[in-house]
């Protein structure tokens, strides 16, 4: 499923391709405007998605 979220270093509009299969996840994908690294944690029920966070990874 595609989900649409603000980019917490750039604050563009972005959006990311979310695998519905994996109940609860947690990994990093790069900004397709900044390319910084976001840790992106999405959890699913029933193949909705219930909760969603995307932050950014101190360096």
């Amino acid at each position: 499923m595609e989900h649409f979220f603000q980019c917490p270093y750039c604050w563009e509009e972005i959006s990311m391709l979310l695998d519905t299969s994996v109940y609860h996840q947690t990994y990093i994908e790069d900004c397709e405007v900044c390319c910084n690294p976001i840790e992106v944690s999405p959890s699913f029920e029933n193949n909705e998605l219930v909760s969603f966070t995307a932050q950014s990874i101190e360096q």
